[in-house]
């Protein structure tokens, strides 16, 4: 079974950090737009912490991937785990909504600096033709929390208030990252050689397709990035659903992702990866339309499971981009992939939040025409031997 699934001592490892740290932070990451709410933000200063964690994701990846070339995965994780749990208790202690803000600054470390180091992880240890098994087992146990926590998430917030459900969520987080620093203690990899130096170095190394799928996705996450912080406004406020109700939302979205990721992950190991890369950005392209287009709770069920087909090419990406980049400088050119998507995308959501102004729809309508134009541009410029 860990053949089967591609599980060694360090993929495991890592796979299991990234299901700790999702169960705590699940429970409250997607009602921050709520909190921030209750403790006085305007909806500007909402969208504004969307463009925030994008501009931050992009700062951060490629630091986050020099620290893994440079100090090792085990110790880049473990800094990265504990600059998280700061940022947990920053938000958890915050007396105002800008001091939300501040803590997301220290939050935002697992999240974004970990992430070339989870990637090259997956590259260091496993040869090309396991690695979508091996980030879609990731990607399961990332999301099973995801099906679950928000759920939770809303029933904290019925019975004790936004503020101190979100808290409560918070204090879990801290606890559950103790937990995680375990788990990367465990991760045993060689230092990589440096051959490659500086920002310009590890771009040169970008193959064309690599630089073309980058295109495209910035377009993508574009589409993302205009809604994402609204979608739990959209469904509180205008469609009308409670809480808990959003939290189930969320559980469907994530058990039509589980229920895709393993049959997937070994076609796309076997038959390439451009099918599924592009029925992913589909996914991504008609999620906002299926939003706008509800007005009940089942509509809004039948738009979260468009949402859920999102990631059945998402391990298919992940595991293009390793098989791209040099190895060489493999997380550090994961994390300068990542810089340029999301300095690319960061002020999508403050976008998203002046359209909001003018209409709740209007957003949605933008992302969804963004998100056609990247699924075109990666279905016309990367070729199939490149993506397969």
């Amino acid at each position: 079974m860990a053949s089967y699934l591609a599980l060694d001592r360090n993929t495991a490892a890592v796979a299991f950090a990234m299901f700790t740290m999702a169960l705590g932070e699940h429970l409250w990451r997607k009602f921050v737009p709520k909190y921030l709410e209750v403790l006085g933000a305007p909806i500007v200063a909402i969208g504004l912490y969307g463009s925030t964690e994008d501009l931050l994701d992009g700062l951060y990846q490629y630091p986050g991937g020099w620290v893994a070339d440079r100090h090792g995965r085990r110790h880049a994780l473990q800094l990265f785990v504990g600059l998280a749990a700061s940022g947990y208790a920053i938000m958890a202690l915050a007396p105002s909504w800008p001091i939300v803000l501040l803590g997301v600054v220290f939050m935002m470390a697992w999240r974004s600096m970990a992430s070339p180091t989870l990637f090259a992880v997956v590259g260091d240890s496993l040869p090309r033709e396991r690695r979508a098994m091996g980030f879609s087992v990731q990607s399961i146990l990332r999301r099973i929390p995801i099906a679950i926590a928000p759920i939770l998430g809303g029933l904290l917030i019925v019975r004790s208030g936004v503020v101190k459900g979100v808290r409560i969520g918070l204090l879990v987080s801290i606890l559950l990252a103790l937990l995680t620093f375990a788990l990367v203690s465990r991760i045993r990899l060689e230092l990589p050689t440096l051959s490659v130096a500086g920002l310009r170095g590890v771009w040169r190394t970008f193959p064309p397709p690599l630089r073309r799928l980058l295109l495209s996705d910035i377009f993508i996450r574009t589409c993302e990035g205009m809604v994402d912080v609204f979608l739990v406004l959209y469904a509180l406020n205008v469609v009308g659903i409670s809480a808990p109700e959003f939290g189930l939302l969320i559980a469907v979205q994530m058990t039509t992702s589980i229920v895709c990721y393993l049959p997937v992950a070994r076609l796309a190991d076997r038959m390439g990866r451009k099918p599924f890369v592009i029925a992913t950005f589909l996914a991504f392209s008609l999620f906002p339309l299926a939003v706008i287009s509800a007005n009940s709770f089942a509509g809004l069920a039948a738009a979260f499971v468009v949402g859920g087909l999102r990631e059945i090419g998402e391990p298919s990406r992940k595991a293009l981009i390793v098989d791209l980049v040099s190895p060489e400088a493999r997380a550090r050119g994961v994390g300068l992939y990542y810089l340029v998507r999301s300095l690319a995308i960061a002020p999508a959501a403050t976008v998203g939040g002046l359209l909001w102004q003018a209409s709740p729809t209007l957003p949605f309508l933008l992302a969804s025409a963004m998100g056609l134009v990247g699924t075109a541009a990666f279905a016309l410029t990367v070729r199939e031997e490149y993506a397969g």
